[in-house]
């Protein structure tokens, strides 16, 4: 129980263990538990071969089972805390809500061994540690952003993605899916954007998109981990796809050539035409419409080629159209100088923590997301050497990753206005799964234990670097391509 990353609120370890055996069952008591429980049934059977049953049990649990049990009682642990109760009997999984329930089953994960992991039978002795554990999320909102944009990545990517964020408590995926190279979600009003716009990526690949049902699949998906799906549909800027895909969109009524390349800021939707916001009001309608979560993200960072007073006019018309389909909008802290609707949220990605308007913004009552580039954009590279990732914020070695605050970053800013972390993963030179594995892993679940653990526990790297090195050997069972960073004592090194 010293090793858990995110590391809990309260942790008293004993010395009763309790071991799986073929006549484990799972307990539930309520119907709410049930699909937390065939999550849980699914992650340990294939590793040991229990059948495992989820039984309907009575009011104290069989002894010998996991017991998972909702306890609307239990404001001490919040909506999506946990109590979680390891003795020689069993294990007691407690929660007010299912979203509690599934992060303590989290939890649980690590505290069995590595082996755990593995999709086929193993032959280890399934000894889960004994202890009693307290814990709640600091922060509400978790976030991870993913970039299908500049490369396209398929569902079942995707679905692993979710798998990595729930893994370490992470409950909101941000899905960057329009830019220049490529338009990646199906819009039935405008079929051109997938049938012209989606066909290309940075360096010249086939690129790809989502239909309709495949989205679909993919929130599902995350809804069975709690996670919420963020669609971003990026605007004014970053909108090469879209020119692409219609001449009516740019101001000379041609279509933009195919971009494969990298640069950012030189394209904009033509505002002066009517048509232009015919073309939003019908993509944000569909998006919304398709979208069962609160939040939909409309960039609106780096539209370099619009003065502010366009910029700030564009944004006028485009943020209410969000707020007329029910949902929040979000976009990069940019759209904060527009002076929006004080719903809108601003997600900052800045490098420096002077960001007076972003400041400002906080104090009338705006809520911000924080994902600083030098600390949580996850596509810097660790150092010179490394192959992977950018640098233009500069190298994020494992240690900067964990080493900043969320609520204290921004000059001027405290916790009361900071939703949470967010990481951010731009794939301009991100290909593959085991490339976004390489940039995830180790710096991910660092950023992850800032958005859940209390504050005090997360101020010190060389206590932490001693947990995250101890994930290692549950990594190398997943076949987790991940960065040994020489900063990290991995074990047997």
């Amino acid at each position: 129980m010293e090793n858990l990353v995110p590391v809990p609120v309260d942790v008293k370890s004993s010395e009763a263990d309790y071991t799986l055996t073929e006549n484990t069952v799972i307990e539930v008591r309520d119907g709410e538990a049930t699909g937390v429980a065939e999550y849980l049934a699914g992650l340990l059977r294939p590793s040991t071969g229990y059948e495992l049953p989820i039984i309907e049990g009575s009011s104290t649990g069989p002894d010998g089972s996991i017991s998972l049990r909702l306890a609307p009682d239990s404001s001490d642990i919040h909506s999506q805390g946990y109590r979680l109760q390891v003795n020689a009997d069993g294990v007691q999984i407690r929660a007010s809500e299912p979203a509690g329930l599934f992060a303590g089953v989290q939890t649980l994960r690590q505290l069995l061994p590595p082996a755990i992991e593995a999709d086929t039978e193993q032959s280890a002795e399934w000894t889960v540690s004994g202890g009693r554990i307290r814990d709640y999320p600091r922060f509400t909102y978790r976030g991870a952003h993913l970039d299908v944009a500049r490369h396209f990545f398929d569902v079942e990517t995707v679905k692993q993605y979710i798998d990595y964020l729930a893994q370490y408590k992470v409950n909101h995926l941000h899905l960057h899916l329009t830019d220049d190279q490529g338009w990646r979600i199906e819009i039935d009003s405008w079929p051109n954007l997938t049938d012209e716009g989606a066909d290309s990526e940075v360096g010249g690949g086939s690129g790809g998109y989502y239909t309709k049902e495949e989205y679909k699949e993919i929130v599902q998906y995350a809804q069975t981990r709690f996670v919420t799906v963020i669609p971003e549909i990026d605007m004014p800027g970053h909108t090469g796809a879209a020119l692409e895909s219609y001449a009516e969109l740019n101001c000379d009524g041609e279509k933009r050539q195919e971009d494969t390349g990298t640069n950012v800021g030189d394209t904009s939707l033509c505002l002066d035409k009517e048509v232009t916001y015919e073309f939003i009001e019908d993509v944000i309608s569909e998006v919304a419409e398709m979208t069962p979560g609160p939040y939909l993200h409309i960039g609106g960072d780096e539209a370099h080629t619009l003065s502010d007073k366009e910029y700030n006019d564009f944004m006028n018309c485009a943020i209410p159209m969000v707020i007329e389909q029910g949902k929040r909008p979000i976009g990069w802290h940019q759209i904060l100088g527009a002076d929006p609707p004080e719903q809108t949220i601003g997600q900052f990605w800045g490098t420096s923590s002077d960001a007076p308007e972003v400041a400002a913004a906080a104090e009338a009552g705006h809520e911000l997301i924080m994902s600083p580039a030098t600390d949580a954009y996850l596509d810097m590279k660790y150092n010179e050497d490394t192959e992977l990732g950018l640098d233009w914020a500069g190298y994020t070695p494992v240690p900067d990753a964990y080493d900043w605050d969320p609520a204290g970053y921004i000059d001027g800013v405290d916790e009361s206005s900071i939703m949470g972390p967010e990481t951010a993963l731009w794939s301009e030179n991100i290909r593959t799964l085991s490339d976004i594995e390489f940039m995830l892993f180790p710096r991910f679940p660092g950023v992850a234990e800032l958005g859940w653990s209390p504050e005090a526990k997360t101020d010190d790297w060389d206590e932490f670097k001693h947990r995250l090195a101890a994930q290692s050997p549950r990594w190398n069972v997943q076949d987790i391509n991940y960065y040994q960073s020489p900063q990290v004592p991995w074990p047997g090194e």
